[in-house]
């Protein structure tokens, strides 16, 4: 008898759906009590749960980037405590690049669950903290860092708490290596709380339905999930499909950075995608480890393959994702990656590539890329550090049947953060928040429209951290889509408008206008093909000028 056979299908309905409910709703709960604008309005934030072996059963809806890599972060903290070193009401943290998600700014807090003092599983979230020390205001600084020390606070898996009491002397290190004290107070006591409930319900789970029938169920969602990716992974056409792209650079005056992916498929249900080819690690704190590498991997080939399936330890067996050590995407510790945020996009862009010579019916134009900056400084007005952290957020490629959609999350899944909290928060004004118009690339399919942001600094100065990408290679587009524009960084654009690199790094002073202009994405099949009502209904929202239309879809009114 299989192990499907042991338990009803209404059963395991219930389960399942149950422990859905517990990952979302500690996603909603950690939202609701965050201190910081990037977790509570940005959801830059993650939630999961993990059997006792640190496998992972199931997730809430946020983040990729740490979703990805929650694993082998659950697997990391069993390492250093093992399930009998562990007490109920313990709580573990950590934010290590190799061990985490990348970069000291995430931090994972996993809290591991009991019934009658028997350890059952594990949940944990990750929040995005508005700064972990270093360089920086925002703890991204990617030019001028040349290892991980510079970057800020590192910690490796300690016991924050113990018990159910917050170790006092912990967080005490930790505020006292931070700019912003008390939202990084208010955001790790939310990630306890919010796995606090997370637990309860968990373990009431577990006394409601017994052990073993939690762990047959457990078993039988990971096998099916793992015999559901295979199956679509067997569907793509086997052979080895290769992809290169470039980031712009690593800071000011550096050579670019090569991206090159080989995605093979097996045939037989099975998938190994290999960033080997790419460039060395670089002297700069964009480099991409492993998990982070991992995570958006795997996202990537799950968008493609099976994309609606629940994301678990089961779908992930088929997907092996590698690349040389010493490499962009592999690099040994101490090499810096506080600003790895960057390179998300371009892991599934260069992914997407390589897909679309197997499945051109389901890969996009390249998506826009994003902005992340961080302006950082004293807000005259109270004397006390900001932090002004943000993310821009523009358009999508096009794709076959449907054009690029505006101003969406591509990739992280994470939100525009509203002006009225930014102003509100920090001593900025913001001037424009607009979609750019001929912008996304022309195709039968249009690309997303790229984005405009002018933040005036209100204070008498302040570091400007830049994060963004695609000023130098455009967005791809495919089947004869055309390149999105490219993106740019202007400082003040209405007086001397001087030009910023992607990555750089500047004081700015009170006044001074950063206008952050995203690239387009790229469009999707001829535009000789375009609709000419779609153009008509481009030109009247906006997205398109009459000009454009005429040259690069020969329309006249």
């Amino acid at each position: 008898m299989s192990t499907a056979d042991k338990i009803d299908p209404v059963t395991l309905t219930v389960i399942w759906n149950a422990l859905m409910s517990i990952a979302e709703e500690l996603g909603i709960t950690l939202r609701n009590t965050a201190f910081s604008e990037g977790v509570r309005e940005g959801d830059d934030f993650s939630t999961a749960i993990f059997d006792r072996n640190a496998c992972l059963v199931a997730q809430g809806n946020f983040s990729p980037g740490h979703l990805g890599s929650m694993p082998a972060v659950a697997k990391h903290v069993l390492e250093y405590f093992p399930p009998k070193a562990l007490r109920p009401g313990d709580s573990i943290l950590l934010n290590d690049s190799f061990l985490g998600s990348g970069h000291f700014p995430d931090t994972f807090q996993v809290m591991p669950v009991f019934v009658d003092d028997e350890m059952i599983g594990m949940v944990a979230c990750s929040a995005h903290q508005v700064d972990m020390g270093g360089a920086a205001p925002g703890s991204q600084q990617v030019h001028g860092i040349t290892e991980a020390f510079q970057e800020g606070l590192r910690i490796l898996p300690v016991r924050f708490v113990r018990g159910g009491e917050i170790q006092e002397d912990i967080l005490r290190l930790v505020l006292g290596n931070v700019r912003m004290p008390d939202k990084v107070r208010g955001d790790l006591l939310a990630q306890h709380t919010a796995n606090m409930s997370a637990a309860t319900r968990l373990e009431k789970l577990f006394r409601d339905y017994g052990t073993d029938i939690i762990d047959q169920a457990y078993k039988t969602f990971l096998d099916r999930s793992e015999q559901t990716m295979r199956t679509a992974l067997a569907k793509v056409p086997a052979g080895k499909y290769s992809f290169e792209d470039y980031l712009d650079d690593y800071g000011p005056s550096t050579d670019p950075v090569k991206i090159a992916v080989d995605v093979t498929f097996d045939g037989k249900g099975t998938v190994e995608v290999d960033f080997s080819r790419s460039s060395d690690a670089v002297p700069a704190a964009i480099n991409s480890y492993i998990n982070y590498t991992r995570a958006y991997a795997i996202f990537a080939i799950k968008v493609f393959c099976d994309a609606l399936q629940p994301q678990n330890e089961g779908n992930m067996r088929p997907i092996k994702v590698t690349a040389r050590e010493g490499s962009f995407f592999n690099p040994r510790f101490p090499a810096p990656s506080g600003g790895r945020a960057a390179v998300q996009i371009r892991i599934f862009d260069a992914i997407n590539g390589a897909i679309a010579q197997a499945l051109p019916h389901r890969a996009m134009g390249a998506f826009s890329h994003w902005s992340n900056p961080n302006i950082g400084g004293i807000d005259d007005r109270t004397g006390r550090p900001f932090v002004m952290y943000d993310v821009g957020l523009a358009g999508y490629g096009g794709r076959a049947g449907r054009d690029g959609v505006e101003a969406l999350s591509p990739v992280m899944n994470c939100s525009n953060i509203p002006v009225e909290v930014h102003e509100t928060n920090n001593p900025v004004l913001v001037h424009r928040l607009e979609l750019l118009p001929d912008t996304g690339g022309a195709g039968r399919w249009r690309g997303g429209c790229g984005l405009r942001k002018d933040v005036e600094l209100l204070a008498a100065r302040a570091t400007l951290s830049l994060l963004g990408d695609r000023h130098r290679f455009a967005p791809y587009g495919l089947n004869g889509g055309e390149t999105g524009t490219k993106a740019e960084s202007l400082l003040n654009p209405d007086r001397n408008a001087m030009a910023l690199g992607s990555k750089e790094i500047r004081e700015i002073s009170r006044g001074d206008v950063v206008s952050l202009r995203l690239s387009g994405a790229g469009g999707y099949g001829p535009p000789s093909e375009r609709d000419r009502a779609a153009i008509a209904e481009d030109i009247v929202d906006g997205y398109v000028t009459l000009a454009f239309a005429a040259a690069k879809y020969g329309y006249r009114a």
